[in-house]
C-alpha cells in the first residue's frame, strides 16, 4: 500500500506494534527505557514507509541507533516477513553500507540515485508534517552511557599546544581541536577502539564527557554503537 505526502497514517504500517522488539532493545542495552525503544521502533517503521513511497531513489539509513531498531526487529524472522508480507507485498531487504554489489543480470537494473541526508530529511518533513526527530542525529543522542566506536584506533595523532589539543586524522589534517582540560580524554579516544562515554578519563564532568563525544561524532571521528 502507497500513501500520499499529505496522509502518512492511512499506512497501516505506521500502526504496528512490536513488544517482543522493544523488550529486546531493552535487555540489551541498545536502550535505557521501553519509551526510548518505542521511539526508535517507531522511526524505523516510519523508515520503511518512507523507503517504499518512492523507489526511483535508494534513501539511505541516516542514524545507527534507527538502524539497529530494524534490525534487530528482522532477527524474529519470522514475525519480520510476515509484517513485510503484509504491509509492503515482498520481503524489505537490510543491506549494510559494505555489502557487495549484486552481480546477477547487471543490465537490468540502472543505477540508483542515493539521497543525501538534506533530500532524506526533506522527504520525511513532506510525508509525515514534522521535522526529523533528534534520534535521527547520532551526535545529539550522546549520553554517558552510549558506547561509541573509533574505527581510527592507531592512526589518530595528539598535538597539544598551550590552550588546545588538535587531533591529527590519517590523511595528517587536523580532525578535531578543543581546549586542553580535555586532552587527556582525546587521548585516551585516540587509543581505544570502543568505549562507553562515562569512561571518558580527566577532570570532566558528564555534561562535559557528553559534550566532547557528541563534537566527535559529529566530526566523525567516532560513530556511536549499535
Amino acid at each position: 500500500m502507497t500513501i500520499t505526502d499529505h496522509a502518512p497514517h492511512l499506512h497501516p504500517a505506521l500502526d504496528y506494534r512490536a513488544p517482543f522488539v522493544i523488550e529486546k532493545l531493552v535487555r540489551d542495552q541498545v536502550v535505557d527505557s521501553e519509551e526510548e525503544g518505542e521511539e526508535l521502533f517507531r522511526e524505523a517503521l516510519r523508515y520503511l514507509v518512507l523507503a517504499d513511497s518512492d523507489r526511483s531513489m535508494t534513501w539511505k539509513m541516516y542514524s545507527t541507533r534507527v538502524d539497529e531498531a530494524w534490525h534487530q526487529f528482522m532477527l524474529f524472522t519470522v514475525k519480520y516477513a510476515e509484517f513485510c508480507h503484509e504491509f509492503f507485498g515482498g520481503y524489505r531487504h537490510h543491506a549494510p553500507s559494505n555489502a557487495p554489489t549484486p552481480t546477477s543480470a547487471p543490465e537490468s537494473r540502472p543505477a540508483v540515485e542515493e539521497s543525501t541526508f538534506e533530500q532524506f530529511s526533506q522527504r520525511y518533513e513532506k510525508l509525515f508534517g514534522e521535522t526529523l526527530p533528534e534520534v535521527w542525529y547520532d551526535h545529539r543522542t550522546i549520553t554517558p552511557r552510549r558506547r561509541l566506536i573509533n574505527g581510527h584506533v592507531g592512526r589518530l595523532t595528539l598535538v597539544e599546544g598551550p590552550d588546545t589539543v588538535e587531533l591529527i586524522g590519517p590523511t595528517g589534517l587536523v580532525v578535531f581541536e578543543v581546549n586542553v582540560i580535555a586532552s587527556e580524554a582525546l587521548r585516551f579516544v585516540a587509543s581505544h577502539g570502543a568505549f562507553y562515554v562515562r569512561e571518558l578519563p580527566g577532570d570532566l564532568t558528564d555534561e562535559e564527557k557528553v559534550a566532547l563525544a557528541s563534537g566527535l561524532v559529529e566530526s566523525s571521528v567516532l560513530r556511536v554503537a549499535a
